[in-house]
């Protein structure tokens, strides 16, 4: 049975990690399926580039390419990598114009972290659902409206089209591509040889800064945020945020979200979800502690913003990020 062929195009200003994570984890799935012995195919992974000789990456490292961009044949999969070459890709980028023509002789298409503005370049994602690097999201949505983009999954499938989150969830997609080609036991099989999870847990969220929104221009409501930032675990309702900048409930609520595009009660929890992640990632507190000192008065109350903010809980959040042992190992 002949392998799935994975082209990979390679460009200067190349994210390495984008090619060399997807490629690891497909060939592992290969090595283990000729141990096996088994009768499915595995991959054969190949980099092309639009001229002969190496590219270079956005960190300094060169890459040599396996030849140039196939124009005939079909393709497996073709795996579009990101970095700022990517980004800074336009409608008449020969690379662009290649994928509109390569695009139909793929099984399927994907883009890891920004590889997702070259597919949007060439019209691969209008009208879909698509993911990029949290921070990258809003400039991609920005510059391609009919691409609904969704900046937390870790990677999204729209039928044939895939598409992934910044640099690591490369190798959660190629491991969510070996899942659906040789079912979860080799998927697993190869996250365990490479120590990560075969789903992560969560999204996006849980790796984003805190993203403030910008100073209102209203100083009533510019006064709001100040109260809000300065000292999340004060009583932040509504009435009490209307009263202390001298305005009515009603009308507070409505210049709150005109100006900020979020409900007051919407920017309180946000504000209170970032002052819990940085408590639980720099201090050996208790989750109970935590949530009271961020504003949430029960660790259920903060349990479910977590969930709903970032698709984590707590507890869980403080393992992969603390710098710090919670209190008597406890959590």
């Amino acid at each position: 049975m002949p392998s799935h062929q994975v082209v990979i195009p390679v460009f200067d200003g190349i994210q390495p990690l984008d090619a060399t994570g997807p490629h690891e984890v497909l060939m592992g799935a290969t090595r283990l399926l000729d141990h096996l012995g088994s009768e499915r195919a595995g991959y054969r992974v190949t980099l092309v580039a639009q001229a002969p000789g190496t590219v270079t990456s956005d960190s300094g490292m060169r890459m040599c390419p396996d030849g140039p961009l196939p124009e005939t044949g079909e393709i497996g999969t073709l795996l579009v990598p990101g970095g700022g070459g990517a980004r800074a890709m336009t409608s008449d980028h020969p690379l662009v114009e290649w994928l509109r023509r390569a695009a139909p002789r793929a099984e399927r298409v994907v883009s890891v972290c920004t590889g997702a503005f070259a597919l949007a370049a060439a019209g691969l994602l209008d009208g879909l659902s698509a993911t990029t690097h949290w921070r990258h999201a809003p400039a991609l949505a920005t510059r391609y409206p009919a691409v609904d983009v969704r900046p937390d999954p870790i990677y999204l499938q729209q039928g044939r089209i895939w598409t992934a989150a910044g640099v690591t969830a490369g190798v959660d997609l190629a491991l969510a591509l070996v899942e659906a080609d040789h079912g979860a036991e080799i998927a697993q099989y190869v996250a365990r040889e490479l120590v990560v999870f075969l789903r992560r847990p969560g999204g996006q969220s849980q790796f984003a800064g805190p993203v403030w929104s910008p100073p209102a221009r209203q100083p009533s409501i510019r006064a709001a945020q100040d109260l809000i930032h300065s000292d999340p675990a004060a009583d932040l309702r509504v009435p009490v945020l209307a009263a202390r900048v001298g305005m009515s409930e009603r009308h507070f609520s409505r210049e709150f979200t005109r100006a900020l595009g979020r409900s007051p009660g919407d920017y309180v929890e946000q504000v209170r979800v970032d002052a819990a992640k940085r408590l639980l990632e720099s201090e050996p507190v208790l989750v109970t502690v935590a949530a009271a000192r961020a504003g949430f008065g029960t660790a259920e109350t903060m349990r479910r913003a977590f969930l709903r903010r970032i698709g984590v809980a707590p507890d869980q959040y403080r393992r992969h990020f603390a710098t710090t042992a919670p209190i008597d190992g406890r959590t």
